[in-house]
């Protein structure tokens, strides 16, 4: 397939999309843009309007106002183009069950003009003992790898994952985030609509957040980190007396606590900043540093932040 990023048009535009459904506005003047090769995490509370975006993207609905633009195309206009060179995986997939997972990747294969190595997709996903078992024995797992690899077929530019972590175990979910991070180092894009913030947090690079029927934040997920304003936190193992550099740490400007787990000091700073002042203070000090962790605020906090989930 063409690469999308080769003129870095955006892999996704919406402008001023607005869906209403009778006296119902789902969404209201989105202006969303998922840049061309990146991994992006869109979130949102239910009935903040995020499954009919992503509905509008994959051309289940229309836009009552406003435009949805897909790899540089309207979907009102150009919905064959745009299926032929995107990947979906919509939330609740289920598959046919008297046909085989071969039987379904052939399929997929066929209605996007490909030729592909099916035993190699399967086992990609980890089915490839499955792959002449009827679908209709699946376990729900097990149709989510299948669903996945019908979205990887032809290797799309664009792929939209709607909630595909759901009914996938351990092994299930870092098969999907390695499959996430192979097609982005392939130049695809990959749109991730979920419910769970750890799988963002694990492969995303751009994260957008609805609420309400409206965008209202859009940006890396490091710089949305740092406008929630909430503490950083540091871990800290000394070789030295816990309690006389508790009683260090507590005095110093942008400290705002200190506490003992275990042998640990635990120490809460007004923001990333101010993690340098304890680590300088420490080695400057007679207390041994042995080592030390730090923590950001994670995407729940942004998430919380930014929508009424408090």
């Amino acid at each position: 397939m063409t690469n999308a990023s080769n003129d870095c048009t955006p892999a996704v535009i919406t402008d001023g999309f607005t869906k209403r459904f009778g006296s119902i506005t789902a969404v209201e003047g989105l202006e969303m843009t998922v840049p061309a090769e990146s991994v992006y995490g869109l979130l949102g509370p239910n009935g903040a309007g995020k499954s009919t975006t992503i509905d509008a993207l994959i051309g289940l609905v229309h836009a009552t106002e406003g435009t949805v633009r897909i790899l540089g195309m309207d979907v009102r206009t150009s919905p064959v183009e745009i299926r032929r060179r995107t990947g979906i995986l919509p939330d609740g997939f289920t598959p046919y069950e008297r046909l085989t997972g071969r039987e379904h990747l052939d399929a997929a294969a066929r209605a996007n003009g490909v030729t592909i190595d099916t035993d190699e997709a399967l086992a990609r996903v980890g089915l490839a003992d499955a792959a002449d078992r009827t679908a209709g024995g699946y376990s729900q797992g097990m149709s989510q790898r299948l669903g996945l690899a019908m979205a990887l077929v032809g290797a799309p530019d664009l792929i939209i994952l709607d909630e595909p972590a759901a009914g996938l175990d351990p092994h299930g979910i870092e098969m999907l985030r390695r499959i996430v991070r192979e097609e982005h180092a392939r130049g695809a894009t990959v749109l991730l609509s979920t419910h769970q913030l750890a799988q963002v947090e694990a492969v995303c690079d751009t994260v957008g957040i609805i609420d309400d029927g409206r965008l209202v934040a859009e940006d890396s997920a490091e710089s949305l980190r740092r406008t929630v304003g909430t503490e950083a936190t540091l871990r800290v193992r000394l070789t030295g007396s816990i309690d006389r550099a508790r009683n260090l740490l507590g005095e110093l400007n942008g400290v705002t606590g200190v506490t003992k787990d275990g042998d640990v000091l635990v120490v809460r700073c007004e923001a990333e900043q101010g993690t340098a002042g304890v680590i300088a203070a420490l080695e400057r000090s007679d207390v041994g540093l042995e080592s030390y962790e730090k923590s950001l605020p994670g995407l729940e906090q942004v998430f919380e932040a930014y929508t009424d989930e408090q």
